[in-house]
């Protein structure tokens, strides 16, 4: 890559030092030397004597006097200084440029090449737990994006389930059983650009997870994906072969007794220990995580074979975010604020730690969910005024379409704390795809736990959930996406 932006005129300014250094040359050699034009050779004995000269301390004197520099010499130093300073960053890189294929390459650099050219062919060489197929060798193969596309209504091929088949989907988010009117937000399909996701094939799923734990990690949005995943795989299995129950507080299993497969779920939303860790009673007004506290939950963690985090929406607090520095079990507990971006990269260093630790990449898949949007402003999709997701029947087409609830800061600090990870953690990056479907939330169709007051009976806008979604519905999708990542990761 070049990195000088004025490479042209610098080659110019290159070729007249060039030039400048040996017309200097010649001028200073023939006052030194005092060269004039002679019609013979001086014998070797003049030779010797005018170098004698040259070397006395009278004639070194005299050599001083008479190197005077050229007028035009002094008037292109000046421009070359000058420019110099103009285009410091284009010069100094372009003499770096220069001198740097003059230097010969150290052994170590070229062990450190090899090295980083063996790491590069070593990873595209591991093959994923799972996943059907091999790593392309070619360089140059691109892999299709399948997290980029659009929404195309197909009405017979859509939805994967009909809600009365599955019968674990919680009261939250059984949309018909709670009066949704309209169907249409069953019906969408997400097609990639440029290829097609494979057919979730419930079968195929279930022979691959055989003896296998798969564990959903996070907050009831991960619950719904899990609750997803788990309708999409039953409908093969038989009744007496399938059961839910819920083990404890946090965790929940469905378990496929003939495949001795179990999908799991587990409550924590900030993925480290918090004061919102009961997975029934965990609305606080005050919401606080322990700094370094991945282990009280990341015991429960150990052993499974597919891995799938997520946490975003609870740490939206504000612009600051409060941690415990100690236990909760302290009479005294100090604390810390952070930025919410700071506070959510503390918890994805811890989350990369424990991979790190406790997966083995040639057994274990690690993938991670990213941000679930929110539609609460209609005008930001060129809606009415004060509504919300309420009585939206189709998605945003705007392709360009983010909403503010999703901060692309975060989106960030997930990628460079990724990055880092000595552990494969697949990213599925549902956020661009989810912005578009305003019309796939709950709304107010879902059980209410709490009596409605007459005032918001009159106005459904004002308590309408446009965080949580349908099913089934666009969760589905997000379920198709892993399946794709799973398996089908070189496809």
């Amino acid at each position: 890559m070049i990195c000088c932006k004025f490479e042209v005129s610098l080659k110019i300014l290159n070729a007249s030092l060039i030039c400048a250094y040996r017309v200097s040359c010649m001028y200073i050699s023939s006052k030194r030397f005092n060269i004039t034009p002679k019609k013979k050779k001086p014998n070797l004995w003049m030779r010797r004597k005018n170098m004698k000269r040259l070397i006395s301390s009278s004639s070194l004197s005299s050599l001083r006097k008479t190197t005077t520099l050229s007028p035009y010499l002094f008037t292109f130093i000046g421009f070359v200084f000058i420019f110099s300073i103009l285009y410091e960053n284009s010069v100094s890189c372009f003499l770096r440029q220069t001198f740097s294929q003059f230097q010969p390459e150290s052994p170590e650099a070229n062990n450190k090449q090899a090295l980083l050219t063996k790491t590069v062919e070593t990873k595209k060489q591991v093959r994923l737990p799972f996943a059907i197929g091999e790593p392309h060798a070619d360089e140059d193969y691109q892999e299709c994006d399948v997290f980029s596309g659009k929404w195309v209504y197909d009405e017979s091929n859509r939805p994967l389930y009909e809600e009365p088949e599955c019968p674990y989907i919680q009261p939250q988010i059984t949309c018909q059983k709670e009066g949704r009117p309209d169907k249409g937000y069953q019906h969408w399909r997400w097609q990639p650009h440029g290829c097609s996701l494979p057919s979730f094939n419930a079968k195929f799923m279930l022979e691959k997870l055989r003896g296998k734990r798969m564990l959903f990690v996070g907050d009831s949005l991960n619950r719904g994906q899990f609750t997803s995943m788990v309708c999409l795989l039953q409908k093969v299995i038989p009744a007496h072969a399938k059961s839910m129950r819920i083990v404890y507080n946090s965790l929940t299993v469905f378990t496929a007794k003939e495949y001795n497969a179990t999908i799991e779920f587990y409550w924590a939303p900030f993925l480290l220990e918090s004061n919102s860790d009961n997975a029934i009673v965990h609305r606080v007004p005050d919401r606080i995580v322990r700094k370094d506290s991945i282990d009280k939950h990341g015991q429960h963690w150990k052993g499974a074979d597919v891995l799938v985090f997520n946490t975003y929406l609870w740490w939206c607090t504000g612009m600051k975010f409060k941690f415990l520095q100690g236990s909760f079990q302290d009479e005294e507990k100090v604390f810390e604020e952070l930025p919410t971006e700071d506070a959510y990269r503390v918890a994805m260093k811890s989350l990369v730690k424990w991979v790190e630790k406790n997966t083995n990449p040639k057994k274990n898949r690690v993938l991670f969910t990213s941000m679930s949007p929110y539609h609460e402003k209609s005008s930001e999709w060129g809606g009415e005024p004060n509504e919300n997701c309420y009585n939206q029947t189709t998605p945003i087409e705007d392709p360009e379409y983010w909403g503010t609830g999703s901060r692309k800061k975060v989106m960030e600090v997930i990628r460079q704390e990724f990055s880092k990870s000595k552990i494969p953690i697949t990213f599925l990056n549902i956020t661009q795809l989810s912005e578009y479907r305003k019309d796939a939330h709950t709304a107010i169709y879902k059980k209410q736990w709490n009596p409605l007051t007459k005032e918001q009976i009159a106005n459904p806008t004002s308590y309408a959930d446009c965080v949580h979604w349908c099913l089934p519905g666009l969760q589905d999708t997000w379920n198709e996406l892993l399946y794709t990542k799973l398996f089908y990761p070189y496809q």
